[in-house]
């Protein structure tokens, strides 16, 4: 499944973003063009468990969204990185992501906003998403529904796309199951089949799993 080519030249570039615990580092994907009708942030893995902004499943969500012709800011929670602050909970990890979501409001006024996440940072991307009535869209990869709630999702009404490996033995997929019945509509559930919780081996079929749940988001009028 593909898109038309995005026209311009494709740009990475590092940039700091201004959170409540201090400065924050991001890498912004983007082409010098600036005519995006689509903007998105993508959320990390685990701060305390190894996770950035160079997780490979975030990378690969990034890169899978900027193919199809969106602006992707990933960026590095409090405490990570060249971030500024400490790990907060999941409490100050709101506050970064709100500050990545208005540096994209900013860039790009006119665009349409995307949310994303993965693991840990699913759950940031849920709440921020709930609580931002610009948000369009939400695509969670592995939400942790054993360690966290996701209440906001039994009422959020932005369409969802979740993504989960039958393989994954942290997030397991049983545990979404008993879940995803009571998530607001629309909702979407793609299944990659034997994926492990970091999609080892199966990257390619992540990446074709977020350009089937988004391609018809992506070119709606």
């Amino acid at each position: 499944m593909t898109l038309p080519a995005p026209d311009g030249v494709a740009r990475l570039t590092p940039i700091v973003l201004q959170g409540s615990a201090g400065r924050l580092e991001g890498l912004l994907q983007e082409r010098d063009a600036h005519d995006h009708e689509v903007t998105a942030v993508v959320c990390h893995p685990h701060p305390l468990y190894g996770g950035t902004l160079h997780n490979k499943v975030a990378h690969r969500v990034a890169s899978a969204l900027f193919g199809m012709g969106v602006a992707v800011l990933r960026f590095n929670f409090r405490g990570v990185g060249a971030s500024e602050g400490a790990f907060d909970q999941g409490r100050g990890e709101l506050e970064d992501a709100q500050a990545a979501l208005a540096f994209m409001r900013e860039r790009y006024p006119n665009a349409r906003r995307w949310i994303a996440g993965f693991s840990f940072g699913s759950w940031v991307a849920s709440r921020l998403a709930a609580g931002e009535a610009d948000a369009e869209q939400l695509i969670l990869i592995a939400p942790p529904v054993h360690t966290q709630t996701f209440a906001e999702m039994r009422t959020c009404v932005v369409p969802k796309l979740v993504i989960q490996g039958t393989a994954d033995d942290i997030c397991r997929p049983e545990n979404l199951a008993r879940v995803f019945p009571g998530w607001a509509d629309p909702k979407r559930l793609i299944e990659v089949p034997q994926a492990s919780h970091f999609f080892d081996k199966q990257l390619a079929e992540l990446a074709e799993a977020v350009l089937e749940g988004m391609r018809d988001a992506y070119l709606k009028p």
